[in-house]
């Protein structure tokens, strides 16, 4: 049985050397290498350069990820305690929009914020605008929405945040429903019962969830290209710039790309040791 079972692995081996093991040997390999092909460390010398670029792109991840992890708890816990018809209606519906193109559900956004967009012609029409500008003796026709941090972060949030909701969803729905009687039994009231039971219980889906987000997030350059406008660079602009930009320089593309997965498999370590620990202390 154990020899048919690793005939059947050989596929997914072969699907993971060529598509995952093999590009990362060539990113070290590139990072490592000047431009003559010889050894040299002067592509991580420069990456202090771009600590802007870092800083921004973790914050805007973490601040998207924290967002995500704000409003996807919440739902992922409402659901849980509903009926399946309605689990089922819900999961569709925050399925949906992934059915569509990812640059076309961040275009759509491009239009809904834009200076003549939906959003500002509907404060237009409301009289916000107006409003806003009696009361700081402002001047202004439209809200800039469009090419700033935070339209970044709200197409993050929103391509995003089903990879939030359904781990922790599908963790907290196969809960034993008598660990939660045994905590009321006990006297615990329903705080007590979600802080010391279900919360615990539900981290390794939260774990998932923020690595699920943060990762993307992080490394996205479609959505802070679309709505950033080109002036938010962030770690997945600047590796693509040096790798299809005027700036070719593949070597100090593939130290910046190490660089970052080293961090990023860093916060996940972080985050699963943490995650250990607490399940240790609910075990206890």
């Amino acid at each position: 049985m154990k020899h048919k079972l690793s005939r059947f692995a050989i596929p997914y081996v072969i699907w993971m050397a060529l598509f995952v093991v093999i590009p990362i040997i060539l990113v070290v390999v590139y990072a490592f290498s000047s431009a003559s092909g010889g050894f040299t460390l002067e592509n991580f010398s420069r990456l202090g350069t771009y600590t802007v670029v870092f800083t921004r792109s973790f914050r805007l991840a973490l601040i998207a990820t924290l967002i995500c992890l704000l409003i996807g708890y919440p739902v992922s816990y409402m659901m849980s305690k509903e009926g399946p018809r309605f689990q089922r209606i819900a999961m569709v519906l925050i399925m949906l929009p992934m059915w569509m193109n990812f640059l076309l559900r961040t275009y759509s956004w491009m239009s809904i914020l834009e200076n003549n967009g939906l959003l500002n012609q509907l404060f237009q029409k409301i009289g916000l605008i107006a409003l806003y500008n009696q009361v700081f003796g402002t001047d202004l026709t439209f809200f800039r929405m469009l090419n700033t941090q935070g339209a970044v972060v709200l197409g993050m949030v929103y391509n995003y945040l089903p990879f939030m909701i359904l781990p922790i969803y599908s963790v907290i729905v196969k809960l034993d429903s008598s660990l939660i009687e045994a905590a009321r039994d006990l006297g615990a009231n329903t705080f007590h019962v979600f802080r010391r039971v279900i919360l615990p219980l539900s981290l390794p889906g939260v774990l998932s969830g923020i690595t699920m987000v943060f990762v993307p997030s992080v490394s996205t350059f479609a959505i802070s290209k679309m709505l950033g406008g080109g002036t938010e660079m962030m770690l997945g602009d600047l590796i693509e710039q040096q790798f299809l930009g005027g700036a070719y320089n593949p070597q100090l593309g593939a130290a910046i790309s190490l660089v970052m997965m080293l961090i990023v498999v860093a916060c996940m370590v972080v985050m699963n040791r943490f995650g250990e620990g607490e399940e240790q202390a609910v075990m206890l």
